[in-house]
């Protein structure tokens, strides 16, 4: 992710149980809504590319173009190079480490700015959203994507699942983020200065039983184990046993049979 150095902390870190949700998105399940609009030759920014599974789709989608890869946090970066390296596609994509809110890159340097679960995370997404333009050609597409915890749902209902899902939503804006950001992306867009903008929406869905074990179990480790864990007990908004209960209640979301979970996205492509 690529929160502002000064102004946000990303929620979840890099705990394993966050790269296995991270390492899972693709291109086709996290940006379908863009692909019709990827050709060959285009170059990409792909901004919050965290361990690179979106990027190097991206990049295959637009050989041989080339692909830049940005996260603010440096670490996660030798895995991006990994993932890259493992597809044969070390030779068009870089990774480099920078701020969205201050792109080290000159104006109108790449076709396609791209953005997947990264405006949630910083803390000034319209300054964000003006440098994705700023370094956006002239005639090319501006991407984001972002999920809405508030319009998170799943069956059956659990009050513990109920009050992880507004613990999260104190912990994410503590750490100077905005986890209802999906709803928000259209205003944020039109402050950046963007006038043509193509919305739509779409959800992850979490249902079978292989499903519900990895997202419920990957969310039970997150939730004790992960940098989420960790500010919400330093920050008082959680006790160790309230992070347990939370946990056990998405064990029992995933062991039950007739549970599914879906989440909501709202997208947009800006045009420059």
């Amino acid at each position: 992710m690529a929160p502002g150095a000064e102004t946000a902390t990303y929620t979840h870190g890099h705990h394993a149980s966050v790269l296995r949700s991270h390492t899972w998105r693709t291109a086709r399940n996290s940006a379908a809504y863009l692909l019709p609009h990827l050709h060959a030759g285009q170059s990409v920014l792909d901004v919050g590319c965290g361990p690179g599974t979106i990027t190097t789709d991206l990049a295959a989608l637009v050989a041989p173009g080339r692909v830049t890869g940005l996260d603010y946090a440096a670490g996660i970066l030798e895995q991006a190079r990994l993932t890259a390296a493992e597809a044969g596609l070390t030779d068009r994509i870089e990774f480099v480490q920078g701020d969205v809110h201050a792109l080290d890159f000159p104006d109108d340097a790449f076709d396609v700015v791209h953005a997947h679960q990264v405006l949630q995370h910083v803390g000034d997404p319209v300054t964000a959203l003006r440098e994705m333009r700023r370094v956006c050609k002239p005639g090319g597409v501006v991407a984001v994507r972002d999920s809405d915890y508030a319009g998170f749902f799943w069956y059956p209902e659990d009050p513990r699942l109920t009050s992880w899902q507004e613990l999260y939503h104190k912990v994410a804006r503590a750490n100077g983020g905005e986890p209802d950001a999906g709803r928000r992306l259209w205003s944020w867009a039109r402050a950046a200065g963007f006038g043509r903008i193509t919305p739509s929406s779409s959800a992850w869905c979490f249902a079978t039983d292989e499903e519900r074990a990895w997202w419920g179990r990957s969310w039970a480790e997150r939730v004790t184990g992960s940098d989420f864990a960790r500010v919400a007990v330093a920050g008082g908004h959680a006790t160790e046993a309230e992070l347990a209960e939370a946990a056990a209640g998405w064990l029992a979301w995933a062991a039950d049979p007739d549970a599914s979970l879906t989440i909501p996205h709202c997208e947009l492509l800006c045009w420059k």
